[in-house]
């Protein structure tokens, strides 16, 4: 009888994993009422037990969910009840519960993230003025036409009118891309999505005049991307995309067809293959054939996934990418090298020190901020250097009392300002309109994009940076460039931060969700009830809240607006950047 149970268990068990399955589906189109589409995903999504992705916008959808196969179905019979989902490409397939807790968790597929956003997939870094029109996209062609198109370039020595385009990152190239004899394939060796525009823009003569075919993982990608060739003008009409992407390809050629090994996916499949399951990646280290993501290796300065076989792949190891090492970035910080870390013998003395970038607060300056954090820096001096930069936007000289002051002052900055922010007169000092007023900051929502772009500079001219320490206003602006981390790999590269007294900038004010920022994060401020009069504690707290759990470590301290340096709070300090080191 035991036997029995044991063995229904088990059937149970199997059943249970086959009827577990992963949808995927977008759909550009404009939508009347995004509140209202928020609640029936609210609903429906947790009505059924799905968790993953849901991107909302008011030019669309973007959804990848995982769950059973029956609850997946009631689904999309939801969405189909609603006109807005009208000639939308439902794909669904069976497949296993997540491989581990790890594949899990950065594939998404641990709790349900329904979020309104700019973009349904982030096409640059900033938001463009006058983003191209997803009614110029390219002609979809299915993946019959796409198959044929190849089929007859295939039977000419040379075909110098057509070309292949991946629109799809180089992690996902290393593992499967179409591959035509006599077909030229562009692959831009990108590390994000949001890298193409830049690529396609410098790269522009060799699609032009010609055919060019596109194709991503499932076409979201293509869509904007062919509108952006499109939107270039004469020479550039004849962009087509593959209908569906590779997964609907493959499902019409299981066998591959013209696609050689295997399709990376944004869920915990990792990646899908065809039945000749073709290998044409290779170990980052000892080039031997692999394509297996699911141990989740990274570039230790980028972050991008990388192979890394099972025999080359040790605990602790440090590697990097071959775009990192291609753009000179290949050798190790020595701050990151474990062979250049010293002995217990050694002492702090001969420790490679971390680098800082410090961003001031609102109305001060490099040099000011310099001076409040010498005695910081001068505990923090066996293990971090700290390096000081004005903010871009330059402030007005301001006075309350009944004359101006006499005498030089120095030119005070900001990264966010309000919207009638005035730049500075010719005649110096102006009088305030109002006083001090210690909500101000809460007005201050102009100017991140340009402190962002500024932001990049200083990374590329003084970098590297290990880390970002932001105090009161340079601390929102440190935030929001933690939630922006990964459209910034490559271009703004850290890996923690520090934020004093910080306060929730608009850029991550409209997240649906807390907890979403996976950045390591040292959050300081004053106690409740607290003697810091510009920011409130609960604003500071507010902001721990948005980083994910493990992620943010939190020093309350007894002072006002100041970075405490007296134990234990200094302590605190210190054992967070030893993580680091």
């Amino acid at each position: 009888m035991g036997t029995s149970s044991c063995g229904d268990h088990e059937k149970q068990r199997i059943e249970d994993e086959e009827q577990y399955g992963v949808l995927l589906y977008y759909k550009y189109t404009s939508v009347p009422d995004l509140d209202e589409l928020v609640s029936f995903y609210e609903s429906s999504c947790n009505s059924l037990g799905l968790l993953g992705r849901v991107r909302l916008s008011p030019k669309g959808v973007n959804v990848t969910v995982g769950g059973k196969l029956t609850a997946l179905e009631e689904h999309i019979a939801a969405a189909k009840s609603n006109c807005l989902f009208e000639g939308t490409d439902f794909k669904l397939a069976s497949c296993h519960h997540p491989l581990n807790d790890k594949v899990a968790e950065e594939c998404g597929f641990t709790s349900l993230s329904i979020r309104v956003v700019e973009e349904l997939v982030t096409f640059s870094p900033c938001p463009p003025l006058k983003p191209p029109e997803i009614s110029n996209a390219g002609k979809h062609l299915s993946a019959a036409e796409f198959h044929s198109v190849l089929q007859s370039a295939n039977g000419k020595s040379e075909n110098k009118e057509l070309v292949l385009l991946d629109a799809r990152n180089l992690y996902e190239t290393r593992i499967g891309k179409f591959e035509s004899e006599n077909v030229e394939t562009l692959d831009p060796e990108i590390r994000q999505y949001s890298d193409l525009p830049t690529w396609i823009d410098q790269n522009a003569e060799k699609m032009k005049g010609k055919n060019v075919l596109m194709y991503c993982t499932g076409g979201i990608r293509c869509e904007m991307a062919s509108a952006y060739i499109r939107s270039k003008g004469a020479g550039f009409e004849n962009t087509f995309q593959l209908y569906g992407g590779i997964q609907r390809y493959l499902e019409q050629f299981p066998s591959g067809g013209f696609f050689k090994g295997k399709n990376f996916v944004f869920d915990h499949r990792i990646s899908v293959g065809s039945s000749k399951e073709d290998i044409i990646g290779s170990c980052l280290l000892c080039n031997n054939t692999f394509d297996d993501y699911s141990p989740r290796c990274r570039c230790r300065l980028c972050r991008m996934l990388v192979l890394v076989c099972n025999h080359c792949r040790v605990k602790g190891d440090i590697y990097i990418c071959e775009l990192c090492r291609k753009h000179g970035k290949g050798e190790v910080p020595l701050s990151l090298d474990p062979l250049n870390q010293p002995s217990e013998s050694n002492g702090d003395n001969t420790r490679r020190k971390l680098r800082i970038l410090c961003l001031h607060g609102f109305r001060q300056n490099a040099s000011s901020f310099k001076g409040r954090t010498g005695s910081l820096a001068k505990k923090l001096k066996n293990i971090a250097e700290l390096v000081f930069i004005d903010a871009p936007h330059e402030l007005q000289f301001i006075y309350q009392t009944a004359t101006p002051p006499s005498g030089v002052c120095n030119k005070k900055f900001a990264w966010l300002v309000s919207s009638d922010f005035d730049k500075p007169s010719e005649t110096g000092w102006t009088v305030a309109q109002c006083q001090f007023d210690p909500l101000q900051y809460q007005t201050q929502t102009e100017g991140f994009y340009k402190s962002l772009t500024y932001l990049k500079t200083a990374f590329e001219e003084k970098g590297p940076f290990d880390g970002i320490l932001g105090f009161s206003q340079g601390a929102a602006m440190a935030a929001a460039v933690c939630g922006k981390q990964e459209q910034l790999v490559g271009e703004i590269d850290f890996r923690f931060c520090v934020l004093c007294s910080g306060f929730t900038p608009w850029p991550l004010l409209e997240m649906k969700e807390k907890r979403s920022i996976k950045c390591p994060s040292l959050h300081i401020f004053g106690s409740q009830p607290g003697k810091d009069r510009q920011i409130v504690t609960q604003a500071s707290s507010d902001l721990a809240g948005l980083f994910e759990d493990g992620c943010a470590t939190i020093v309350e301290h007894d002072f006002g607006h100041i970075i405490p340096t007296k134990s234990p709070y200094i302590d605190e300090i210190k054992a967070f950047l030893y993580q680091f080191i």
